[in-house]
């Protein structure tokens, strides 16, 4: 049996009514070709029946662990990274595999999103932007074999910190300029702080916010 071309991995603690949108817009999706990997990350709630993915069941470790548990039990030539909290556009697996496919020089195919009723739009990937904040997020479209994997020690900015360390390694990211998936704003994997909160300094979730982007600029060597 040959492998999918895609491996969507979904991490999830509780929030299984989320889970539920989030699979619906997946069976939705324009390109089928394929497999569904949820990894229920020590859930203290049923779940429920969840049917055309596997199941993974673990001890609360975290999401990175999660995201790595996954990654390890899949087989796609692609590989996404998509929290129980995201509702995919139907056409956003058939652009993000295109995209990859026609870029063999770009390790990932990132595209602009909704946080609640906030619009990202983005732009064009660049080297000197993701050293200075962090932009793309969790849910792109990775090339297996340059997925470096989750630093398992974080708890906030995973997904910069992943960037920055593939950007390390030579493997770069593409840009969709089109809003191909929607984050529901609340979720326990996914978090957002307005950049005007965290520059501000305004309560203990922006001083956790700087923290954090303090020490990944540290750890990748990156000026303040």
């Amino acid at each position: 049996m040959s492998s999918p071309k895609i491996s969507i991995i979904i991490p999830v603690y509780n929030h299984a009514k989320e889970l539920v949108e989030c699979l619906e817009s997946i069976k939705n999706q324009t390109l089928q070709d394929y497999e569904v990997i949820v990894v229920d990350d020590g859930s203290d709630e049923p779940l429920g029946a969840i049917k055309d993915a596997r199941v993974i069941r673990q001890e609360n470790k975290g999401a990175p662990v999660a995201r790595n548990r996954g990654f390890a039990e899949s087989t796609g030539e692609y590989v996404i990274f998509c929290d129980a909290d995201v509702v995919m556009k139907p056409d956003m697996l058939a652009r993000m595999s295109q995209t990859l496919d026609g870029h063999p020089d770009a390790s990932y195919a990132y595209s602009s999103f909704k946080f609640g009723w906030k619009k990202f739009k983005l732009w064009e990937f660049s080297a000197e932007k993701l050293r200075e904040m962090p932009y793309i997020h969790t849910t792109s479209l990775i090339r297996r074999e340059h997925f470096s994997g989750f630093d398992e020690s974080l708890k906030r900015l995973q997904d910069w910190d992943l960037w920055l360390s593939m950007l390390e390694q030579g493997h770069i990211g593409t840009w969709i300029p089109k809003v191909l998936f929607t984050v529901k704003s609340g979720g326990t994997m996914s978090n957002w702080i307005p950049s005007f909160v965290a520059k501000l300094g305004m309560g203990t979730a922006a001083k956790k916010y700087k923290e954090a982007v303090s020490y990944i600029k540290k750890k990748h060597g990156i000026a303040k």
